[in-house]
């Protein structure tokens, strides 16, 4: 006789179940491990002979965030008053880090789309960075169109990721031919697809943030509209010695930021940089872009109506996260990448 634990298959870390199991003796022995490591074992007595595991994904997530993916197993040894086994039972499955609720199950959303929650074209320019992560190491394609209505087929490049996901690098340039000019573009992985529309005007862009999604992925918003510095200082002042004296001075320095015109699917996208807990500025040293300083995000005006003549923008302000604000860069700060940008940032 064994105990019945209702856990298989996939579940994203904001959705793990609970575990309910009846057993018959005076207690349990309950252990649980990720990717074989024990992380819990503890007695637990049961209320009408039922024990109850809660709130599971509390516990597993900072392990799915470090790893994005891990293999959860519980055990289960049912004991007498006198602590002899009477039956045991076990039960496993995996768990993806991701922090949104959404409404397909994990399985479904890791076998039809990227971990992105995106949901639907977007909008990016030549010399721009773009990444895409998805469960897995099933092979990618790009299937791009050119103004003068040809196309063509291309590989991408694999640039990160282990055994459990893959990062491929889908920026614009990638898939450029001379003397065409790039329309839009496909990629494909398996049953996944994500499309990129290029823009044109190719606008400058500042700031460019770099910021860790719901599934613990980092991607790039590129801030089309105006950006505003604004400069304040607070004093504390006290007669010293006879003479008046600031004897601290605290700078504080903010950006407006302004994504420009967004479509409605990339306005809630852009939502994912306000809720995230991982922002950084991307900066140019020395002509090359590098990943900067890290940043809080504040004042976000997210309101946009369906009306049919109205395109959404997103509003924020951003400051630096460390204390000093008097902050020197040699560089011009927050502009669109060059070719040479690549992902050894991470």
């Amino acid at each position: 006789m064994s105990i019945a634990l209702s856990l298989s298959g996939k579940y994203f870390s904001a959705s793990v179940p609970d575990v309910s199991f009846d057993i018959t003796g005076t207690s349990a022995v309950v252990t649980m491990t990720v990717d074989g490591e024990k992380i819990y074992s503890e007695t637990l007595y049961p209320v009408g002979n039922t024990v109850t595991l809660s709130e599971l994904g509390d516990l597993l997530r900072p392990y799915a965030r470090k790893r994005l993916v891990v293999a959860f197993a519980i055990t289960v040894s049912d004991r007498d008053a006198d602590g002899k086994e009477l039956q045991n039972g076990s039960a496993s499955c995996s768990v993806v880090y991701c922090e949104a609720d959404v409404d397909l199950s994990a399985e479904s959303w890791c076998e039809s789309r990227f971990l992105t929650l995106l949901d639907g074209t977007k909008t990016t320019a030549m010399g721009r960075l773009e990444y895409l992560h998805y469960i897995g190491s099933g092979s990618s394609s790009v299937h791009a169109v050119y103004e003068d209505g040809s196309s063509k087929d291309f590989d991408t490049t694999a640039i990160g990721g282990n055994d459990n996901y893959t990062t491929i690098d889908v920026s614009p340039n990638r898939f450029a031919e001379d003397g065409k000019t790039l329309s839009a573009y496909t990629v494909t992985v398996g049953s996944r697809n994500q499309r990129f529309v290029i823009d044109q005007q190719k606008p400058d862009c500042a700031p460019v943030l770099l910021f860790s999604n719901s599934f613990g992925c980092e991607e790039l918003l590129y801030c089309t509209g105006k950006e505003t510095f604004s400069g304040g200082f607070k004093y504390d002042n006290a007669r010293i010695a006879g003479r008046s004296r600031n004897y601290k001075i605290t700078e504080t320095r903010s950006f407006k930021a302004d994504t420009g015109i967004l479509s409605f699917a990339m306005a809630a996208w852009c939502q994912e940089m306000l809720r995230s807990d991982s922002v950084r500025i991307v900066n140019f040293k020395g002509g090359a872009p590098q990943v900067g300083r890290e940043v809080v995000v504040s004042d976000p005006k997210v309101e946009y109506t369906n009306e049919a003549d109205e395109l959404p923008r997103v509003t924020f302000t951003i400051l630096y996260a460390q204390r000093n604000h008097n902050v020197v860069d040699t560089g011009r700060a927050g502009r669109v990448f060059d070719n040479t940008f690549d992902y050894t940032f991470e």
